[in-house]
């Protein structure tokens, strides 16, 4: 059997944290004999098991690249796209310089919050983030967090796997948790603790966890620096309370749109057989709006079917834009505003729109914020100029699209 057939690399992960066959059932919605059937290579996941796939990997609390290859060897896309392991040139260091410059410097709290929205990961490219903090802070020195993906976790578990993350011993509340930490500050250690995917478990508990950070932080003299890592509901706990937030002193930074340089870094790490040319990589990144999943969907089918699309071939570049037109990411991401009748009729308002409003910090409409971070809509412009906008035409019409099939339905 091939050492990354999906059997393998399951029975892998799940031994790795001690993973039952009933504890991942209970987790995905299935029985615990189809979760055996896959770890002993008995069936694979059907075409239609993509979202338990899914649910498995951060069960098991799987990095980017973890996620990919086991998604890859159930014969499915990629969760996280472009976040091929990467080797030479680095796409975005510039602002991962930027980031960890701002951290080091950030007085009395160094406190960041790194916001991604769909397709990037929380946070994206963490090992080249985590090989960073190592260069600067020293290896001893480094905490990585990955909350526990399960909403069923009681509490005492949820910070005994935390601990043993951080290398803490045994702890079994979140008190001895606060305790255990605090004992490596108070013998005067610097540290640094990235805490990924901030968004799992239940509002509760990543509550009481971003409580006891940063009331370590401001306790102990700027030496636990954090860079808290997520999505909307991070943002929430930044603005929503408003001088009351629990992270209203935390700087915040937005996982920045890439760059075409980025995006040729990106191509070559991810098929470094392909000979890209520059123009055809812009001509996708302006055909996709640097969507990361579409950008990639593209980069497949230029693989399969030759570049003549972005090379003046009108028929092929037809064929392209039907073939991301139909991208699952843009449907499941509008799905659910255009079957919900109370965001149905708003939704066909904003496709309708080419220009969706100024950009603030914190979006108080619901449609448009679940939009943001379905990573549909994009800032444009700086300062007051920012607005939001569509982030491509076909976004847009794929929108159109699913708001079409379901008034048929």
């Amino acid at each position: 059997m091939a050492s990354d057939s999906f059997s393998v690399l399951l029975s892998l992960y799940m031994r790795r944290i001690r993973a039952s066959a009933s504890g991942v059932a209970t987790e995905i919605g299935l029985s615990r004999e189809a979760v055996n059937n896959w770890r002993n290579g008995v069936s694979v996941p059907n075409p239609r098991s993509r979202d338990r796939v899914v649910a498995c990997t951060r069960y098991l609390r799987l990095t980017e690249t973890e996620s990919n290859r086991l998604l890859s060897a159930a014969g499915f896309e990629p969760e996280f796209p472009l976040q091929a392991e990467s080797v030479g040139a680095q796409p975005f260091a510039a602002f991962q310089d930027r980031l960890f410059a701002q951290l080091a410097q950030a007085m009395p709290y160094p406190i960041s919050l790194l916001l991604s929205p769909a397709h990037w990961g929380q946070p994206p490219f963490r090992q080249e983030l985590l090989a960073r903090a190592r260069a600067q802070y020293g290896d001893g020195a480094v905490l990585h967090i990955q909350p526990p993906y399960s909403v069923s976790t009681a509490a005492d578990e949820y910070f005994a796997a935390i601990g043993r993350q951080c290398g803490l011993g045994e702890v079994t509340s979140d008190y001895e948790f606060e305790a255990a930490l605090e004992q490596r500050l108070l013998a005067g250690e610097r540290l640094f603790c990235l805490v990924s995917r901030f968004e799992q478990g239940t509002p509760a508990l990543r509550e009481t966890l971003a409580g006891i950070l940063r009331s370590l932080s401001e306790m102990h003299s700027g030496r636990l620096h954090l860079l808290l890592c997520g999505g909307e509901a991070l943002a929430d706990l930044k603005y929503r309370s408003g001088d009351l937030s629990l992270l209203n002193i935390a700087q915040v930074n937005h996982w920045p749109e890439p760059t075409l340089d980025d995006l040729v870094v990106l191509a070559r790490h991810r098929w470094p057989e392909q000979p890209w040319a520059v123009p055809v990589l812009a001509g996708l990144q302006d055909l996709s709006g640097a969507h990361p999943a579409l950008f990639e969907e593209g980069l497949q089918w230029l693989v399969d079917h030759g570049t003549a699309a972005l090379q003046g071939d009108v028929v092929a570049a037809g064929e392209l834009r039907s073939h991301l037109l139909g991208s699952a990411r843009l449907w499941q991401t509008f799905l659910p505003l255009a079957q919900a009748p109370a965001s149905r009729q708003r939704l066909a308002q904003l496709l309708q729109a080419p220009d969706l409003g100024r950009a603030r910090p914190y979006l108080q409409d619901d449609d448009l914020r679940r939009l943001f971070w379905g990573n549909l809509v994009q800032v444009r412009g700086a300062g007051d100029a920012a607005r939001l906008h569509w982030r491509c035409p076909i976004v847009r019409e794929a929108g159109l699209m699913v708001l079409e099939s379901c008034s048929n339905e």
